[in-house]
């Protein structure tokens, strides 16, 4: 076999003794002359049809325009040795379409040498889109091309995700050159398992080493942001320092938005609320007190995070604790908010003001966690709100209606008690 495979070659007329006529839907088909020798023995299909008697010298084979070229390509390949089959493929399209054509005539050394070569390349995702259409139809000999996109077992699918959990909080050092690049990578990998619905990921979540690793992860971006914070009021240049700090406040609200999808989002808030008077405290220093807005807008979207968490709550924490978020962040939002609108309002395009939708989900979060306060706490937050200068935000007359109606009916609630206790002493 090998040696007519060597002998003769497609579209050889001299020696041809058998012809395939390709047909297409435009008529007049396109002749190609082969060799019995060789199609036999490469072909279980074509030595079924040469070996009946009515077959005579010519075979007909019926394709469409799209595929057309596809049976060329087979045809060719027919005359190819197997070592050459390999070597023969260019293209991940022309290789499949061949495939689906071999497996169709039984052409056994050309499917295997597909197959060697699909599973082996890389694939963009319209072709890996396609091959995953397309393979599960061809039968078992297929199935090694979609080895790479098979589901892992739960162990390994846990592995990566605590491995991309650790570069991507920085417990794990990338080494050079990769740095920055790697663990942005990781962020990105890490999402996109949590947002996939692979049936492992609840698994992997609920898993304690996964938790374990997952908060330590947030205690080392918590310590990174607090080192950074700390630069910005000892190092001179400003510029590098600030660069520094948002960057780790970026990876802080990565954080808080991967916790949130492992109902971890607690860890998150009890962080978050121990660090708070530090993080003012910085923001408010005199170095700071006049600069730095986008930074402290970075932090005023990261806080909303924590008080809508609370405030409608996704996150149960005990009364003090929510007493003490809102009286640490209430007065930096108050003092912040007008100065961002007024250095807005002289300067066109200035990109730090609080946007409509950041103002009313704040607004909206501390009414409603507010609301859910001990009423005495409430008067205290709502007197201190309505001594200070700044009354339009954020607007807290809602959570103050809502104090007085609960308060006077509390109170009547209070004089019927002791209206119905009198008349019980009178009673008796």
């Amino acid at each position: 076999m090998e040696d007519s495979s060597v002998c003769f070659g497609l579209n050889d007329i001299n020696t041809s003794d058998v012809t395939v006529r390709l047909r297409n839907n435009k008529g007049k088909p396109e002749l190609f002359y082969s060799h019995s020798s060789v199609l036999k023995g490469k072909s279980k299909y074509f030595a079924d049809k040469l070996s009946d008697p009515n077959c005579g010298a010519f075979i007909d084979i019926n394709c469409l325009d799209y595929d057309y070229e596809h049976h060329v390509e087979l045809l060719k390949r027919l005359y190819l040795s197997k070592d050459s089959l390999l070597e023969s493929w260019n293209s991940v399209h022309s290789a499949l379409g061949v495939l689906q054509l071999a497996s169709k005539f039984n052409c056994q050394e050309i499917a295997e040498s597909c197959v060697g070569y699909l599973e082996a390349v890389p694939w963009e995702d319209k072709e890996e889109d396609l091959i995953l259409k397309v393979v599960p139809k061809l039968g078992p000999f297929a199935m090694p091309i979609l080895a790479r996109v098979q589901p892992v077992d739960f162990s390994a699918t846990k592995n990566v995700f605590i491995s991309a959990i650790r570069f991507a909080t920085s417990i794990v050092s990338p080494s050079p050159p990769f740095g920055d690049e790697l663990k942005t990578s990781a962020q990105e990998q890490v999402e996109y398992m949590l947002g996939d619905d692979d049936e492992e990921i609840p698994l992997v979540i609920a898993d304690e080493e996964v938790k374990a690793e997952s908060k330590k992860g947030l205690m080392n971006i918590c310590s990174l942001f607090d080192k950074d914070l700390s630069c910005l009021l000892s190092q001179t240049d400003d510029e590098s320092a600030e660069k520094r700090v948002m960057q780790s406040l970026s990876d802080l609200s990565w954080i808080c938005n991967v916790l949130s999808k492992m109902d971890l989002m607690k860890e998150f808030v009890d962080q978050w609320i121990d660090f708070s008077s530090r993080v003012i405290g910085v923001m408010e220093d005199k170095l700071l007190e006049s600069s730095m807005w986008g930074l402290k807008l970075k932090i005023l979207e990261l806080n909303w995070k924590v008080l809508d968490a609370v405030g409608y709550g996704n996150v149960i924490i005990p009364p003090a604790r929510r007493v003490d978020l809102v009286k640490t962040w209430l007065p930096f939002i108050r003092k912040t908010k007008p100065i961002l609108d007024s250095i807005g309002n002289e300067e066109t395009g200035y990109p730090y003001k609080m946007d409509d939708d950041l103002c009313q989900n704040i607004e909206g979060a501390i009414v409603a966690l507010l609301s859910a306060l001990p009423s005495n706490d409430q008067a205290d937050i709502l007197a201190d709100w309505m001594n200070g200068e700044q009354l339009k935000y954020p607007d807290l007359s809602e959570a103050f209606e809502i104090w007085c109606y609960r308060t006077k009916s509390a109170k009547r609630r209070l004089v019927e008690g002791f209206d119905r206790v009198g008349k019980a002493t009178v009673s008796l």
